[in-house]
Protein backbone atom coordinates (compact mmCIF):
# COMPACT_ATOMS: atom_id res chain seq x y z
CA UNK A 1 0.00 0.00 0.00
CA UNK A 2 0.96 3.92 -0.35
CA UNK A 3 0.20 6.61 1.68
CA UNK A 4 0.08 10.03 0.83
CA UNK A 5 0.13 12.87 3.86
CA UNK A 6 0.33 17.09 3.11
CA UNK A 7 1.84 18.89 5.29
CA UNK A 8 0.90 22.53 3.83
CA UNK A 9 -1.12 23.54 1.23
CA UNK A 10 -4.11 21.50 3.02
CA UNK A 11 -6.96 23.63 3.11
CA UNK A 12 -4.59 27.14 2.27
CA UNK A 13 -2.86 28.22 -0.85
CA UNK A 14 0.15 28.25 0.50
CA UNK A 15 3.22 26.17 2.01
CA UNK A 16 2.78 23.31 -0.21
CA UNK A 17 4.82 19.69 1.23
CA UNK A 18 3.40 16.64 0.47
CA UNK A 19 4.85 13.12 1.30
CA UNK A 20 4.49 9.70 -0.05
CA UNK A 21 5.76 6.47 1.29
CA UNK A 22 5.52 3.30 -0.93
CA UNK A 23 5.77 0.39 1.46
CA UNK A 24 9.30 -0.82 2.11
CA UNK A 25 10.31 1.99 -0.81
CA UNK A 26 12.16 5.14 -0.46
CA UNK A 27 10.10 8.23 1.44
CA UNK A 28 9.43 10.87 -1.67
CA UNK A 29 8.63 14.41 -0.82
CA UNK A 30 6.71 16.73 -3.53
CA UNK A 31 7.50 20.59 -2.45
CA UNK A 32 8.92 21.95 0.62
CA UNK A 33 7.11 25.52 0.31
CA UNK A 34 6.40 28.23 2.69
CA UNK A 35 3.31 29.80 4.08
CA UNK A 36 2.61 32.91 3.19
CA UNK A 37 0.25 35.98 4.56
CA UNK A 38 -1.64 35.50 7.74
CA UNK A 39 -0.33 31.72 8.50
CA UNK A 40 3.43 32.47 8.21
CA UNK A 41 4.02 32.19 11.84
CA UNK A 42 3.68 28.46 10.51
CA UNK A 43 6.53 28.32 9.06
CA UNK A 44 8.38 28.56 12.49
CA UNK A 45 6.51 25.82 13.71
CA UNK A 46 7.67 21.96 13.23
CA UNK A 47 6.97 19.83 10.01
CA UNK A 48 5.38 17.31 11.75
CA UNK A 49 7.78 15.12 10.52
CA UNK A 50 11.31 14.51 11.04
CA UNK A 51 13.24 15.44 8.01
CA UNK A 52 15.74 13.14 8.66
CA UNK A 53 13.58 10.15 7.18
CA UNK A 54 12.83 11.93 3.27
CA UNK A 55 15.20 10.20 1.15
CA UNK A 56 14.22 12.14 -1.79
CA UNK A 57 12.52 15.65 -2.70
CA UNK A 58 10.96 16.36 -5.81
CA UNK A 59 10.27 19.91 -6.84
CA UNK A 60 7.80 21.20 -9.18
CA UNK A 61 9.17 24.93 -9.56
CA UNK A 62 10.60 27.66 -7.93
CA UNK A 63 7.79 29.95 -6.25
CA UNK A 64 8.55 30.33 -2.55
CA UNK A 65 5.32 28.47 -1.43
CA UNK A 66 6.84 25.21 -3.24
CA UNK A 67 10.44 26.02 -2.16
CA UNK A 68 10.92 28.64 0.74
CA UNK A 69 11.02 25.99 3.71
CA UNK A 70 14.19 23.75 2.00
CA UNK A 71 16.73 25.14 3.57
CA UNK A 72 14.55 24.87 7.16
CA UNK A 73 14.65 21.33 5.86
CA UNK A 74 18.07 20.68 5.51
CA UNK A 75 18.99 22.67 8.59
CA UNK A 76 16.76 20.29 10.36
CA UNK A 77 18.32 17.07 8.64
CA UNK A 78 17.12 16.14 5.43
CA UNK A 79 20.10 14.87 3.63
CA UNK A 80 18.69 12.99 1.03
CA UNK A 81 18.53 13.48 -2.85
CA UNK A 82 17.20 16.65 -4.53
CA UNK A 83 15.40 15.93 -8.10
CA UNK A 84 13.95 18.53 -10.50
CA UNK A 85 14.61 20.53 -13.67
CA UNK A 86 17.87 22.39 -13.94
CA UNK A 87 16.10 25.71 -14.32
CA UNK A 88 14.10 25.34 -11.17
CA UNK A 89 16.90 24.79 -9.08
CA UNK A 90 18.56 28.04 -10.88
CA UNK A 91 15.28 30.04 -10.06
CA UNK A 92 15.11 28.77 -6.35
CA UNK A 93 18.24 29.82 -5.87
CA UNK A 94 17.31 33.73 -6.85
CA UNK A 95 14.12 33.09 -4.74
CA UNK A 96 15.81 31.66 -1.51
CA UNK A 97 18.60 33.90 -1.33
CA UNK A 98 16.18 36.69 -1.75
CA UNK A 99 14.04 35.22 1.29
CA UNK A 100 16.88 34.96 3.05
CA UNK A 101 18.58 38.25 2.88
CA UNK A 102 15.22 39.72 4.11
CA UNK A 103 14.68 37.40 7.02
CA UNK A 104 18.51 38.51 7.96
CA UNK A 105 18.18 42.31 7.29
CA UNK A 106 14.66 42.19 9.45
CA UNK A 107 15.92 40.48 11.95
CA UNK A 108 19.06 43.14 12.56
CA UNK A 109 16.46 45.63 12.25
CA UNK A 110 14.16 44.33 14.69
CA UNK A 111 16.88 43.27 17.04
CA UNK A 112 18.69 46.88 17.29
CA UNK A 113 15.44 48.19 18.63
CA UNK A 114 14.81 45.48 20.83
CA UNK A 115 18.10 46.17 22.59
CA UNK A 116 16.95 49.43 23.30
CA UNK A 117 13.94 48.00 25.15
CA UNK A 118 15.84 45.23 26.26
CA UNK A 119 13.61 42.37 25.02
CA UNK A 120 16.27 41.35 22.34
CA UNK A 121 15.38 37.68 24.08
CA UNK A 122 11.78 38.09 22.62
CA UNK A 123 12.79 38.24 18.70
CA UNK A 124 12.84 35.53 16.69
CA UNK A 125 15.79 34.56 14.40
CA UNK A 126 15.25 34.16 10.67
CA UNK A 127 13.75 31.07 9.72
CA UNK A 128 17.19 30.14 7.76
CA UNK A 129 20.35 32.44 6.34
CA UNK A 130 22.07 33.10 3.44
CA UNK A 131 24.58 30.18 5.04
CA UNK A 132 21.57 27.77 4.89
CA UNK A 133 20.34 28.21 1.12
CA UNK A 134 23.84 27.59 0.29
CA UNK A 135 23.74 23.69 2.50
CA UNK A 136 21.12 22.99 0.42
CA UNK A 137 22.96 23.13 -2.95
CA UNK A 138 25.65 20.94 -1.39
CA UNK A 139 23.70 18.17 -1.48
CA UNK A 140 23.14 15.70 -4.93
CA UNK A 141 20.92 16.64 -6.95
CA UNK A 142 19.92 15.38 -10.02
CA UNK A 143 18.58 16.99 -13.15
CA UNK A 144 16.04 16.01 -15.23
CA UNK A 145 14.56 17.43 -18.43
CA UNK A 146 10.34 16.82 -19.19
CA UNK A 147 9.05 13.58 -20.44
CA UNK A 148 12.07 12.12 -19.06
CA UNK A 149 11.54 9.20 -16.73
CA UNK A 150 13.91 8.24 -14.00
CA UNK A 151 14.26 5.99 -11.43
CA UNK A 152 13.60 6.77 -8.21
CA UNK A 153 14.01 3.03 -6.73
CA UNK A 154 13.40 -0.34 -8.44
CA UNK A 155 9.78 -0.13 -7.69
CA UNK A 156 9.59 3.36 -8.49
CA UNK A 157 9.54 5.78 -11.17
CA UNK A 158 9.13 9.59 -11.83
CA UNK A 159 8.17 11.97 -15.44
CA UNK A 160 8.40 15.68 -14.71
CA UNK A 161 5.97 17.31 -17.34
CA UNK A 162 5.28 20.89 -18.23
CA UNK A 163 3.01 22.25 -16.27
CA UNK A 164 2.80 25.70 -18.12
CA UNK A 165 2.85 28.33 -14.89
CA UNK A 166 6.54 29.85 -14.30
CA UNK A 167 9.43 28.85 -16.18
CA UNK A 168 10.73 25.31 -15.22
CA UNK A 169 7.09 24.75 -13.69
CA UNK A 170 6.50 20.74 -13.69
CA UNK A 171 3.53 18.72 -12.43
CA UNK A 172 4.99 15.25 -11.66
CA UNK A 173 3.91 11.39 -12.59
CA UNK A 174 4.60 9.27 -9.86
CA UNK A 175 4.62 5.53 -10.96
CA UNK A 176 5.17 2.15 -9.15
CA UNK A 177 3.78 -1.27 -8.41
CA UNK A 178 1.18 -2.72 -5.97
CA UNK A 179 0.83 -6.45 -5.75
CA UNK A 180 2.13 -6.89 -9.62
CA UNK A 181 -0.21 -4.05 -10.61
CA UNK A 182 1.04 -0.29 -12.12
CA UNK A 183 -0.20 2.22 -10.10
CA UNK A 184 0.47 5.40 -11.01
CA UNK A 185 -0.34 9.51 -8.60
CA UNK A 186 -0.07 12.77 -10.21
CA UNK A 187 0.67 15.88 -8.06
CA UNK A 188 -0.25 18.56 -10.47
CA UNK A 189 2.10 21.36 -8.89
CA UNK A 190 0.53 24.74 -9.56
CA UNK A 191 -1.24 24.86 -13.47
CA UNK A 192 -0.66 27.65 -15.46
CA UNK A 193 -3.45 30.02 -17.62
CA UNK A 194 -4.16 29.03 -20.83
CA UNK A 195 -3.83 32.61 -21.96
CA UNK A 196 -0.35 33.05 -21.15
CA UNK A 197 1.69 35.47 -23.15
CA UNK A 198 5.11 33.77 -21.78
CA UNK A 199 4.27 30.52 -21.05
CA UNK A 200 2.91 27.62 -22.85
CA UNK A 201 -0.32 25.60 -22.31
CA UNK A 202 0.12 22.96 -19.69
CA UNK A 203 0.14 19.77 -21.42
CA UNK A 204 -2.27 17.13 -20.89
CA UNK A 205 -2.10 14.11 -19.36
CA UNK A 206 -3.84 10.58 -20.43
CA UNK A 207 -4.37 8.37 -16.84
CA UNK A 208 -3.37 8.51 -13.12
CA UNK A 209 -5.47 6.37 -10.14
CA UNK A 210 -4.82 9.56 -8.21
CA UNK A 211 -4.61 13.18 -8.55
CA UNK A 212 -3.47 15.75 -6.31
CA UNK A 213 -4.58 19.09 -7.83
CA UNK A 214 -4.45 22.64 -7.26
CA UNK A 215 -7.56 24.53 -6.30
CA UNK A 216 -6.16 28.24 -6.09
CA UNK A 217 -9.05 29.57 -8.44
CA UNK A 218 -11.25 26.52 -8.44
CA UNK A 219 -14.32 28.70 -7.78
CA UNK A 220 -14.12 31.17 -10.39
CA UNK A 221 -12.96 32.22 -14.10
CA UNK A 222 -10.55 34.89 -14.52
CA UNK A 223 -11.16 38.23 -16.79
CA UNK A 224 -10.71 37.54 -20.50
CA UNK A 225 -6.74 38.21 -20.96
CA UNK A 226 -7.52 40.74 -24.41
CA UNK A 227 -9.69 42.77 -22.34
CA UNK A 228 -7.31 42.97 -19.71
CA UNK A 229 -4.66 43.98 -22.43
CA UNK A 230 -6.50 46.76 -23.48
CA UNK A 231 -7.38 48.15 -20.67
CA UNK A 232 -3.87 47.57 -19.74
CA UNK A 233 -2.49 49.42 -22.90
CA UNK A 234 -5.24 52.47 -22.44
CA UNK A 235 -3.79 53.05 -19.03
CA UNK A 236 -0.23 53.03 -20.10
CA UNK A 237 -0.78 55.51 -23.14
CA UNK A 238 -2.89 57.87 -21.34
CA UNK A 239 -0.67 57.92 -18.63
CA UNK A 240 1.81 58.90 -20.49
CA UNK A 241 0.49 60.97 -23.29
CA UNK A 242 -0.88 63.52 -20.13
CA UNK A 243 2.84 63.49 -18.73
CA UNK A 244 2.57 61.26 -16.30
CA UNK A 245 4.37 58.55 -14.70
CA UNK A 246 3.27 54.43 -14.13
CA UNK A 247 4.04 53.20 -11.17
CA UNK A 248 3.48 49.24 -11.37
CA UNK A 249 4.07 47.36 -8.33
CA UNK A 250 5.11 43.70 -9.73
CA UNK A 251 6.00 39.85 -8.19
CA UNK A 252 9.74 39.22 -9.95
CA UNK A 253 8.89 35.73 -11.41
CA UNK A 254 6.37 35.79 -14.14
CA UNK A 255 4.31 39.04 -13.83
CA UNK A 256 6.89 40.93 -14.70
CA UNK A 257 8.05 39.12 -17.55
CA UNK A 258 4.18 39.19 -19.13
CA UNK A 259 4.55 42.84 -18.42
CA UNK A 260 7.42 43.02 -20.70
CA UNK A 261 6.10 40.90 -23.48
CA UNK A 262 2.65 43.51 -23.70
CA UNK A 263 5.20 46.25 -23.22
CA UNK A 264 7.30 44.95 -26.26
CA UNK A 265 4.46 44.12 -28.53
CA UNK A 266 3.10 47.73 -28.03
CA UNK A 267 6.65 48.79 -28.96
CA UNK A 268 6.33 46.78 -32.04
CA UNK A 269 2.96 47.78 -32.95
CA UNK A 270 3.85 51.81 -32.68
CA UNK A 271 1.37 52.05 -29.93
CA UNK A 272 3.78 53.21 -27.01
CA UNK A 273 4.73 56.57 -26.74
CA UNK A 274 7.97 57.08 -26.05
CA UNK A 275 8.98 56.66 -22.62
CA UNK A 276 11.22 55.35 -20.00
CA UNK A 277 10.53 51.57 -18.89
CA UNK A 278 12.44 51.23 -15.57
CA UNK A 279 12.99 47.44 -14.15
CA UNK A 280 13.76 48.30 -10.60
CA UNK A 281 13.77 44.82 -8.68
CA UNK A 282 17.40 42.85 -8.53
CA UNK A 283 15.46 39.89 -8.01
CA UNK A 284 12.91 40.26 -10.76
CA UNK A 285 16.44 41.69 -13.37
CA UNK A 286 17.95 38.17 -12.53
CA UNK A 287 14.73 36.52 -12.79
CA UNK A 288 14.13 37.55 -16.21
CA UNK A 289 18.07 36.46 -17.49
CA UNK A 290 17.00 33.11 -16.23
CA UNK A 291 13.89 33.35 -18.54
CA UNK A 292 16.03 34.07 -21.45
CA UNK A 293 18.94 31.68 -20.63
CA UNK A 294 16.07 29.07 -20.65
CA UNK A 295 13.59 30.22 -23.70
CA UNK A 296 13.21 26.82 -24.94
CA UNK A 297 10.80 26.49 -21.95
CA UNK A 298 8.99 28.94 -23.35
CA UNK A 299 5.84 30.44 -25.51
CA UNK A 300 6.22 30.53 -29.54
CA UNK A 301 5.25 34.16 -29.05
CA UNK A 302 8.48 34.77 -26.60
CA UNK A 303 11.09 32.65 -29.13
CA UNK A 304 10.02 35.02 -32.01
CA UNK A 305 11.49 37.71 -30.06
CA UNK A 306 14.46 36.19 -30.21
CA UNK A 307 14.53 35.55 -33.43
CA UNK A 308 13.66 38.67 -34.58
CA UNK A 309 15.79 40.99 -32.35
CA UNK A 310 18.07 38.91 -30.43
CA UNK A 311 15.94 39.25 -27.14
CA UNK A 312 12.70 37.98 -25.44
CA UNK A 313 12.09 41.07 -23.20
CA UNK A 314 14.23 44.07 -23.89
CA UNK A 315 13.59 46.56 -26.27
CA UNK A 316 15.59 50.31 -26.55
CA UNK A 317 13.04 51.67 -24.02
CA UNK A 318 13.96 49.16 -21.21
CA UNK A 319 16.25 50.07 -18.40
CA UNK A 320 17.46 47.78 -15.81
CA UNK A 321 18.58 49.40 -12.04
CA UNK A 322 20.47 46.72 -10.36
CA UNK A 323 22.07 49.34 -7.96
CA UNK A 324 20.40 51.41 -5.29
CA UNK A 325 21.61 54.32 -6.39
CA UNK A 326 20.72 53.45 -9.78
CA UNK A 327 16.71 52.74 -8.64
CA UNK A 328 17.17 57.00 -6.35
CA UNK A 329 18.63 58.27 -9.51
CA UNK A 330 15.06 57.46 -11.04
CA UNK A 331 13.41 60.30 -9.09
CA UNK A 332 15.22 62.33 -11.08
CA UNK A 333 12.86 61.81 -13.91
CA UNK A 334 9.75 64.10 -13.95
CA UNK A 335 7.58 62.48 -16.66
CA UNK A 336 7.51 59.70 -19.34
CA UNK A 337 8.02 56.70 -17.01
CA UNK A 338 6.87 53.23 -16.54
CA UNK A 339 8.59 51.77 -13.31
CA UNK A 340 8.14 48.61 -12.37
CA UNK A 341 9.18 47.21 -8.95
CA UNK A 342 8.74 44.98 -6.53
CA UNK A 343 7.39 43.83 -3.98
CA UNK A 344 4.29 43.08 -5.84
CA UNK A 345 1.66 43.57 -2.59
CA UNK A 346 3.63 46.62 -1.52
CA UNK A 347 4.69 44.88 1.73
CA UNK A 348 8.29 46.52 1.46
CA UNK A 349 10.79 47.26 -1.78
CA UNK A 350 11.75 49.51 -3.81
CA UNK A 351 8.24 50.20 -5.12
CA UNK A 352 7.70 52.53 -2.12
CA UNK A 353 10.48 55.03 -2.36
CA UNK A 354 8.43 55.02 -5.79
CA UNK A 355 5.12 55.82 -4.43
CA UNK A 356 6.76 58.01 -1.62
CA UNK A 357 8.00 60.23 -4.65
CA UNK A 358 4.89 59.99 -6.85
CA UNK A 359 1.83 59.47 -5.14
CA UNK A 360 1.05 62.64 -4.33
CA UNK A 361 1.01 63.80 -8.46
CA UNK A 362 -2.22 63.40 -10.00
CA UNK A 363 -0.55 62.81 -13.24
CA UNK A 364 0.58 59.77 -12.23
CA UNK A 365 -1.10 56.14 -12.21
CA UNK A 366 -0.58 53.00 -10.05
CA UNK A 367 -1.55 50.29 -11.71
CA UNK A 368 -1.96 47.31 -10.23
CA UNK A 369 -1.78 43.41 -12.06
CA UNK A 370 -1.49 41.13 -9.03
CA UNK A 371 -3.73 40.27 -6.06
CA UNK A 372 -3.28 42.46 -2.51
CA UNK A 373 -3.75 40.53 0.48
CA UNK A 374 -5.79 41.92 3.53
CA UNK A 375 -3.75 43.82 5.28
CA UNK A 376 -0.79 45.30 2.40
CA UNK A 377 -0.36 48.93 1.59
CA UNK A 378 -1.28 47.35 -1.87
CA UNK A 379 -4.56 46.15 -0.16
CA UNK A 380 -5.25 49.62 1.12
CA UNK A 381 -4.42 51.66 -1.77
CA UNK A 382 -7.05 49.35 -3.66
CA UNK A 383 -9.59 49.88 -1.62
CA UNK A 384 -9.64 53.73 -1.59
CA UNK A 385 -7.64 54.75 0.93
CA UNK A 386 -5.68 58.49 0.60
CA UNK A 387 -3.29 58.84 3.12
CA UNK A 388 -0.88 56.20 2.46
CA UNK A 389 1.77 55.16 5.57
CA UNK A 390 5.21 55.32 3.94
CA UNK A 391 8.36 54.99 5.99
CA UNK A 392 6.74 57.26 8.95
CA UNK A 393 5.35 59.68 6.54
CA UNK A 394 1.92 60.02 5.61
CA UNK A 395 1.32 60.41 1.97
CA UNK A 396 -1.35 61.70 0.31
CA UNK A 397 -2.92 59.86 -2.86
CA UNK A 398 -3.96 61.97 -6.06
CA UNK A 399 -2.16 59.49 -8.65
CA UNK A 400 -4.83 57.40 -10.93
CA UNK A 401 -5.50 53.65 -9.34
CA UNK A 402 -6.21 50.92 -11.79
CA UNK A 403 -6.65 47.32 -11.04
CA UNK A 404 -6.24 44.70 -13.78
CA UNK A 405 -7.27 41.48 -12.31
CA UNK A 406 -6.89 39.41 -15.90
CA UNK A 407 -3.35 38.39 -15.52
CA UNK A 408 -2.86 35.37 -13.31
CA UNK A 409 -0.36 32.75 -13.99
CA UNK A 410 -2.40 30.30 -12.23
CA UNK A 411 -5.30 28.42 -14.33
CA UNK A 412 -9.01 29.12 -13.86
CA UNK A 413 -11.81 26.96 -13.13
CA UNK A 414 -12.68 26.21 -16.60
CA UNK A 415 -9.17 25.55 -17.15
CA UNK A 416 -8.68 23.12 -14.25
CA UNK A 417 -11.81 21.06 -15.73
CA UNK A 418 -10.97 21.42 -19.11
CA UNK A 419 -7.65 19.57 -18.14
CA UNK A 420 -8.89 16.69 -16.12
CA UNK A 421 -11.45 16.31 -19.04
CA UNK A 422 -8.56 15.64 -21.20
CA UNK A 423 -7.62 12.35 -19.01
CA UNK A 424 -8.72 8.93 -20.75
CA UNK A 425 -8.43 7.31 -17.35
CA UNK A 426 -8.76 9.51 -14.20
CA UNK A 427 -8.99 8.32 -10.43
CA UNK A 428 -9.72 9.56 -7.15
CA UNK A 429 -8.90 13.56 -6.88
CA UNK A 430 -7.51 15.09 -3.93
CA UNK A 431 -7.80 19.24 -3.68
CA UNK A 432 -4.68 20.87 -2.47
CA UNK A 433 -3.39 24.48 -2.67
CA UNK A 434 -6.54 26.17 -2.55
CA UNK A 435 -8.76 27.78 0.43
CA UNK A 436 -11.25 25.52 1.83
CA UNK A 437 -14.00 28.15 1.22
CA UNK A 438 -13.15 28.03 -2.65
CA UNK A 439 -12.28 24.33 -2.74
CA UNK A 440 -16.14 23.35 -1.51
CA UNK A 441 -16.90 25.34 -5.15
CA UNK A 442 -14.90 23.33 -6.68
CA UNK A 443 -15.41 19.77 -5.24
CA UNK A 444 -19.03 21.03 -6.42
CA UNK A 445 -17.75 22.10 -10.09
CA UNK A 446 -15.93 18.73 -10.32
CA UNK A 447 -19.54 16.77 -9.28
CA UNK A 448 -22.06 18.33 -11.66
CA UNK A 449 -19.06 18.41 -14.75
CA UNK A 450 -17.22 15.25 -14.36
CA UNK A 451 -19.67 13.26 -12.39
CA UNK A 452 -16.60 12.46 -9.96
CA UNK A 453 -15.96 12.59 -6.71
CA UNK A 454 -13.55 15.31 -5.11
CA UNK A 455 -12.03 15.02 -1.59
CA UNK A 456 -10.50 18.53 0.24
CA UNK A 457 -7.13 17.46 2.14
CA UNK A 458 -6.47 18.29 5.52
CA UNK A 459 -3.44 18.85 6.78
CA UNK A 460 -1.40 15.94 7.85
CA UNK A 461 -4.05 13.61 6.69
CA UNK A 462 -3.36 10.05 6.02
CA UNK A 463 -4.85 9.43 2.61
CA UNK A 464 -4.24 5.56 1.03
CA UNK A 465 -3.42 5.70 -2.77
Amino acid sequence: MAIVQSFGAAEVVTGSCHILQVEREPKIMVDCGMFQGLIGGRNYEDFGFDPKNIDILLITHAHLDHVGRIPKLVKEGFSGKIITLQSTMDLAKVVLLDSAHLMEEEYKTSFKKAQRQGKEDKIKKPLYTIKDVEDVYNLPITYVKYNEEIKLSENITAVFRNAGHILDSAMIEISYKEDQKNKKIVFSGDLGNHNDLVMPNPVTLEESDTLYIESTYGDRNHRGIKDSEDEFKKVITDTLLNQGNVLIPSFAIERTQEILCILKQMFYAKELPKCKIFIDSPMAIRATKLYDQYHNELSDCCNEYLKKDGSIFEFPYVNYTLKPEESIKINDEKSGCIIIAGSGMCTGGRILHHFKHRLWNKRNSVLFVGYQARGTIGRKIVDGDKNIRIYHEDIVLKAKVYTINGFSAHADQNDLIDWMKSYKKLGKIYLIHGEKDKQKIFKQVIKEKLNKKAHIVKQAEEIWV
